[in-house]
């Protein structure tokens, strides 16, 4: 029964754009640009037409309150950390919502989603991850419910928090692990060297999408896009690169024909 709700994800075309709008769960001021009117934002990216919305389950109102059959999937956040700020803590957690697949089906939501961080020197934080996994995992199985899993790789930015290491070497490892621990797809961060994208989707062995991560420009975002379907991606999951980009209806129709080429993609409701 997972296949009926990743058949809601993923278009005739087998590929799924999800807009990734559960920045807030982090508790960062700087991750909000863009989303301080949560509703507002949620209604003119869910008319665009892309085929899910990642959203936590305090905030999935937005979405599942709009009415009609047309209306995105939700892709449900079911956990939170602090390792996104410039100031990092002494105290690193990662933590997941207590019943949170019993939530999911309540919801109604077709797929949850945990991190699995490989943060330097704080094993501490791993561990977290692959303790909530593993419990997550039990619940997933029991509810038919798709478990998304981000495995993704930092490293320490002097003055500046953690960044996004794109060393394939070492997304590699960890997005096996994810695999093995039981993910149903990945949402992965794109390796500095593009051209070994494939590399990542035949290690995993199951539907890989691609994070947006920071803001690039629109150009280098189709073309990323572009670059990684080629590889073997099945979509993207883009949250900032969208919804502060100045017209973020017109650029989910772009990457929405990127994606589903021959005429899946429905448009704006």
């Amino acid at each position: 029964m997972t296949d009926f709700r990743m058949a809601r994800l993923f278009g005739a075309s087998g590929n799924m754009l999800n807009v990734a709008m559960d920045h807030g769960m982090f508790g960062e001021l700087g991750l909000l640009t863009g989303l301080e009117s949560l509703s507002e934002a949620v209604a003119l990216v869910a008319g665009a037409g892309p085929d899910a919305i990642q959203l936590t389950a305090g905030q999935a109102r937005h979405l599942q309150s709009i009415p009609g059959r047309g209306r995105p999937a939700l892709v449900l956040r079911i956990d939170t950390a602090n390792v996104y700020g410039d100031e990092l803590p002494h105290h690193l957690f990662s933590l997941a919502s207590p019943a949170s697949v019993e939530e999911a089906v309540r919801l109604d939501a077709a797929c949850v989603v945990l991190n699995l961080f490989d943060i330097p020197g704080r094993p501490d934080v791993r561990d977290a991850c692959i303790r909530n996994i593993l419990e997550v995992r039990a619940a997933c199985h029991r509810f038919s419910m798709p478990l998304m899993v981000e495995p993704l790789v930092a490293r320490l930015n002097v003055g500046r928090g953690y960044e996004v290491n794109g060393d394939i070497d070492a997304i590699l490892p960890l997005a096996r692990q994810a695999v093995e621990l039981g993910a149903d797809l990945l949402k992965v961060d794109p390796p500095d060297d593009l051209s070994t994208f494939h590399q990542v989707v035949d290690v995993a062995d199951v539907p890989v999408l691609v994070r947006g991560g920071s803001k690039v420009s629109e150009a280098e975002l189709l073309e990323r896009t572009r670059m990684v379907l080629d590889q073997g991606a099945r979509g993207v999951v883009y949250g900032r690169n969208i919804i502060q980009h100045e017209d973020p209806v017109r650029l989910v129709g772009k990457i929405m024909r990127i994606l589903h080429p021959a005429g899946d993609a429905e448009g704006p409701m």
